[in-house]
């Protein structure tokens, strides 16, 4: 059997800042006996991942020696800028700057903040490297074999835009389960500084992010309310300009109560929401 960690081409790999797509990393270095040439590593920032994730990426490319190329979105042109730990956002610039830009909000049905804050800037900033083109490339992304909805969903996608990339999913194919993840880090010298329940990070990736269960990103505000300030601040957002032109989306989701409802809730105590709701499968990564 090939090994699905080996690279024979230029390939950009997807690194989220989650455990699962550290050690699909991992296994790509070990396979080749570090990152070859034609590959790149690629961390896209939103501006709202928990700064554990921003440590922990730090973390991955000190240890580990490799190169990750940090990447956040910009409105003006060229579309993105390369930042690093230090200078990195964090307090939602990129996320905002899209919302203002679009002027209305991501939702279930229109999910453009994983396009337009991660794949779009992580490909122009392939571009902005030297290379003309993406054709041809292939983008490992950290999908799990126990992850047969979202392997499925993303199989065969065409890069959005111009040019075709080619999606790669090693962890799949090598049967790689959320098991052998966390294993791994259990065992490992340096971990990412963020609790595990039932099997999922829940501060990972964007914080409150809209697809996670209610109960879950109740939870979290409970925790530390201030991680809905920018939440409440972007629906503040859409609401006053829901009159002017090309407006739209007013809300992150209508089948349940707002961010500022959902911290009203968490600061007086009520549970208002079924701890089993399952999240909405989302390409950001793990």
């Amino acid at each position: 059997m090939n090994d699905p960690f080996k690279i024979d081409g230029p390939t950009c790999i997807s690194f989220s800042g989650g455990r699962t797509s550290a050690y699909m990393l991992h296994r790509v270095l070990e396979s080749n006996g570090g990152l070859p040439a034609e590959a790149i590593v690629c961390f896209a920032n939103t501006g709202l991942e928990n700064k554990a994730t921003l440590e922990f990426v730090r973390d991955c490319a000190l240890y580990w020696g490799v190169k990750i190329v940090w990447v956040e979105y910009r409105r003006e042109k060229p579309g993105y800028e390369i930042v690093n730990f230090e200078s990195a956002s964090r307090d939602g610039e990129p996320f905002t700057q899209l919302i203002h830009a679009h002027r209305y909000l991501p939702n279930p049905m229109m999910r453009f903040c994983t396009r337009d804050l991660k794949t779009r800037p992580i490909h122009k900033a392939l571009k902005g490297a030297g290379f003309d083109s993406v054709e041809g490339w292939g983008e490992m992304v950290g999908i799990r074999y126990d992850e047969p909805r979202r392997a499925a969903r993303i199989r065969g996608r065409v890069a959005d835009g111009k040019d075709a990339i080619e999606y790669l999913l090693p962890l799949a194919d090598a049967r790689v389960s959320q098991k052998d993840v966390l294993g791994f880090w259990k065992a490992h010298k340096f971990d990412l500084n963020l609790s595990v329940v039932n099997g999922v990070t829940h501060a990972g990736n964007c914080e409150l992010c809209f697809l996670k269960p209610a109960a879950q990103i109740q939870s979290l505000i409970r925790d530390k309310p201030s991680r809905a300030n920018w939440w409440i601040k972007s629906e503040e957002y859409a609401e006053s300009i829901k009159n002017t032109p090309s407006s739209n989306g007013v809300r992150f989701r209508f089948d349940r109560p707002n961010y500022t409802q959902m911290a009203a809730f968490a600061a007086d105590q009520v549970d208002m929401f079924d701890a089993n709701e399952e999240g909405i499968a989302c390409f950001c990564g793990d």
